[in-house]
């Protein structure tokens, strides 16, 4: 019984995500593709951090450190030294990539409350250097990177035509993390988030396979960063900053982490709450440390998992395995 309503949910799950594909298809029809590149960009940030907490279970206070870090890699290359924008991308993904070795490598030797403290540690040096270094510009930022043209044939100047190619990037980074997610190596991150001695004696090297999702954590939300300092055109110390990291954290939180779907809706709420406050003079960070206090009393598996937790939630065939 249990396997029929597994099968007779495919096609309900399969309708989700036609309609959501094409609402994300039509939204620049209706709302400012700024407001909407933001959010895809922020969204797949928070996917590449639940990729590290929900399914491996390394909670990170750096993650700004890649998705920062990245936007200035590829501010600078685009700008400076005239890479297009696709070359320009490829260098903040790499370079945060290798930020994400050089932390990883020293973060996984300690576990917990350790491990984050390592981690935020670590990104706070990336802060200060960035601050000082003289090709970031400092407080300044760099300003004004020019959008290019796509394979020398999408001219990136174009709102709609930038909104388009990052819903691309989005989607091809959210289904790497499907397939990273469901495939051997994702099956084994789980048995370690799970039960990590346990891994250890079955012969596994949990060292490696903790600093494996480390980088591919750091690339993907390196990714999202090098789309957002096109899609702005500038990087700034903001990126980098810690409030960003607790940023992430809140979103993935939120939305509910160990699930695929709960960081793209805890960042559109939280990037929407944001856009909605920004012209009120009532304080964001009132109002989003609120959230925060509802989600832990209230939703303690997120909005999204505590739905999949729900009787509906499991008879459309979501299940929540967190």
């Amino acid at each position: 019984m249990k396997s029929k309503q597994s099968h007779a949910s495919v096609p309900i799950q399969g309708a989700f995500l036609a309609v959501g594909l094409v609402l994300l298809v039509l939204a620049p029809f209706f709302f400012y593709p700024i407001f909407l590149m933001k959010l895809l960009c922020f969204a797949l940030f928070a996917c590449a951090f639940n990729l590290l907490l929900g399914y491996t279970g390394l909670l990170s206070f750096g993650h700004a450190t890649f998705f920062g870090g990245a936007a200035y890699f590829t501010a600078f290359t685009v700008k400076e030294w005239g890479f297009p924008p696709e070359l320009g991308i490829l260098s903040g993904v790499v370079g945060a990539a290798l930020l994400g070795l050089v932390m990883g490598f020293f973060a996984i030797r300690r576990q917990g409350i350790y491990f984050a403290m390592i981690t935020l540690a670590l990104a706070q040096m990336f802060y200060f250097f960035c601050l000082q270094a003289k090709f970031t510009e400092g407080e300044d930022g760099i300003q004004s990177v020019p959008r290019g043209k796509l394979f020398g044939l999408i001219n990136l100047e174009s709102s709609t035509a930038m909104y388009y190619v990052t819903l691309a990037v989005f989607i091809i980074g959210v289904l790497v993390i499907w397939r990273f997610v469901n495939s051997p190596f994702g099956m084994i991150l789980k048995s370690i988030r799970e039960n990590e001695a346990r891994a250890v004696s079955l012969g596994y090297s949990v060292a490696r396979y903790k600093l494996g999702a480390f980088v591919m954590s750091a690339a993907l939300a390196g990714l999202a960063g090098g789309v957002k300092a096109l899609v702005f055109q500038f990087a700034t110390l903001t990126d980098v900053a810690w409030q960003m990291s607790g940023e992430v954290i809140l979103m993935t939180l939120l939305g509910g982490i160990g699930t695929l779907i709960g960081p793209l809706f805890g960042a559109g709420f939280v990037v929407a709450l944001e856009n909605y406050l920004a012209t009120s003079e009532f304080p964001v960070t009132i109002i989003t440390g609120i959230v925060f206090m509802v989600c832990v009393l209230i939703f303690r598996r997120g909005v999204v998992g505590e739905f999949y937790a729900s009787k509906l939630g499991r008879l459309l065939g979501f299940e929540y395995r967190r």
